[in-house]
Formats: C-alpha cells, sequence, structure tokens
C-alpha cells in the first residue's frame, strides 16, 4: 500500500513562516541611519571630545601666557617652565612621584602577574575577587580604609613606606586582569607539549610562558606606573606629613590661585602620562585580542 506524503502547510498572509513574519535573509543588513540621523551622531560626538579634551588645550595653551592671570591672553612666553625647573619643592615633588611610579609598578607587576597565573592555572573561586576588589572600590573609601589600617592596626607612621603599600594595593588588580587575559588567548597544548619533552615547570615558565607574557607585563607595568603618578585621594588619605607628590603639591598650589606655573607643570604631567598611554597601547594590542 502506498503512502501519500501530507501536503505542505499553507502559507499564512503576510510571510512565509510559522509566525507570519517574511523569512530573514542571510545577507540582510542593519539599516544605516539617514542623512539627519548622522549628522546628528557626528555632531554629539564632536560635542563630547571637545568637552574632553578643550579644558586640556586651554591648560597647554595658558601654560605659555605671558601673565600671571589666566583672565586674558597678553603674549607668548615660557618662563613659567623656566620657573618650574629652579622650584625647589616642586623638583622635590616629582622626584617623590617618579620614585613612588618606579617602585610600586614594579612590585605590583610581579605580583599581578603571579596573581594573573595562579588565577588562570588553578582557577580559584576567591583570589579574582581579593585581586580585583580594590579596582572596583571607590578610591575615598580605599583611602580612608588604608589610613586606618595603617594607624590603628599597623601603627605605621605615614610617609613613603605607607605610599608605596597603598599605590601597590590598588595596582594588583590591573596588571592580573592583563596577564589573565593574555594567558586566556594561549593555546594550551603548548605547555603540555613542554612538560611531555620533560621540561620542569620552572623551564617551562622561563621558556614559554614568561616571553608569551612579556607583552602584558610590559602594559600592566605601563598602566600601574600611569595610575601611580597621577593617583591624588588615595595618596591624600596615606602620605601623612612631610612627603609631598606632585599631585598633593599642585592641589596645594591651586587651593590660592590658578597660575601659569601650576598650567606648565600640569602640561609636563599630561606629556607625561600621555607618553605612558602610548606606550602601553604599543603592547596592549595583543593582551586585548586574547579576550575576544
Amino acid at each position: 500500500m502506498r503512502v501519500e506524503p501530507p501536503p505542505p502547510p499553507t502559507p499564512r498572509p503576510g510571510g512565509g513562516g510559522d509566525g507570519g513574519s517574511p523569512p530573514i535573509s542571510g545577507s540582510t543588513r542593519l539599516a544605516r541611519p539617514g542623512g539627519g540621523a548622522r549628522l546628528w551622531l557626528w555632531a554629539a560626538s564632536l560635542g563630547v571630545y571637545a568637552f574632553l579634551y578643550l579644558p586640556l588645550a586651554v591648560v597647554v595653551l595658558f601654560s605659555f601666557n605671558d601673565s600671571v592671570l589666566n583672565a586674558e591672553w597678553v603674549g607668548f612666553t615660557t618662563r613659567w617652565y623656566d620657573r618650574l625647573l629652579h622650584d625647589g619643592d616642586m623638583l622635590q615633588a616629582a622626584a617623590n612621584s617618579l620614585l613612588i611610579a618606579m617602585v610600586s609598578s614594579s612590585v605590583a607587576t610581579l605580583l599581578g602577574a603571579m596573581a594573573g597565573i595562579a588565577m588562570q592555572r588553578y582557577r580559584p573561586r576567591l583570589l579574582p575577587f581579593l585581586a580585583l576588589t580594590p579596582v572596583a572600590m571607590p578610591e575615598i573609601l580605599l583611602g580612608v580604609s588604608l589610613l586606618l589600617f595603617f594607624r590603628q592596626v599597623l601603627d605605621l607612621t605615614l610617609g613613603l613606606t605607607s605610599i608605596l603599600i597603598a599605590h601597590v594595593t590598588f595596582s594588583i588588580g590591573f596588571v592580573a586582569v592583563i596577564v589573565r587575559s593574555r594567558l586566556a588567548g594561549m593555546d594550551e597544548s603548548i605547555f603540555e607539549a613542554a612538560r611531555d619533552l620533560g621540561a620542569t615547570p620552572w623551564a617551562t615558565f622561563r621558556r614559554i610562558t614568561l616571553p608569551l607574557i612579556l607583552p602584558a607585563l610590559a602594559a600592566g607595568f605601563l598602566m600601574a606606573f600611569t595610575l601611580s603618578i597621577d593617583d591624588f585621594v588615595i595618596t591624600f588619605f596615606v602620605a601623612g606629613v612631610g612627603v609631598v607628590t606632585l599631585p598633593l603639591q599642585i592641589y596645594s598650589m591651586i587651593k590660592v590661585a590658578v597660575t601659569p606655573e601650576v598650567n606648565a607643570v600640569s602640561t609636563l604631567l599630561m606629556l607625561l602620562t600621555l607618553s605612558v598611554v602610548i606606550l602601553a597601547a604599543r603592547f596592549a594590542p595583543d593582551t586585548l585580542k586574547a579576550k575576544a
């Protein structure tokens, strides 16, 4: 006995599918905004960038103003930069900031790399939370917490040591995230092949892991350096008396007035930070692609 196949379903009005909607082609693309919408998007983008960068441009411009007041432009001069080179307090503050940034970023890179490797290899549940808590915590809360911990628990005299510990604390999480992202994009078969060939854990780390994570270590170091050298809130709480960093020195100067000398030191700090960010971007792409 021959069995006839069931008849095909009758298409509903309004399209072909069970829901009555037209079939979606694989080549369907999102419609581009029209001319008016595109113009508004460009205008909004330019407005946001102008809001962000025009104040910085004004600071740079008036650092060359030949007037003590920032009310009007008088003429071009570089005497404010020359005055900075002979300002002992400013030079000492800059030296303190560079020393703290170099030491804290080096220690944070070492500890953050260890934390990132441990998070990727052993997948602990508590370690990522401990490493990322200082990153997510508001700076003022972290500053007050560290102040109470240093004074009430450790009975530590506030100064250079307390600043170094504080800067390492909030920088470790950033380095750990960068290193872990780099490790997450690696092929595990590389390490398995090294173990199969008889390589010890130390030899595997020295010959395989370390060369592969060097870009992440460089990016993490530069990120920690940038965060440390321009930190104000946490440093304000844990600095104590006698140790002044560049952001604290700038703050003490603008309490009286924003002079061209403040604009000059802000411009130099901006250039230093921008240079570090550009260097970090040189190493960051490989690290960030590992997350994709």
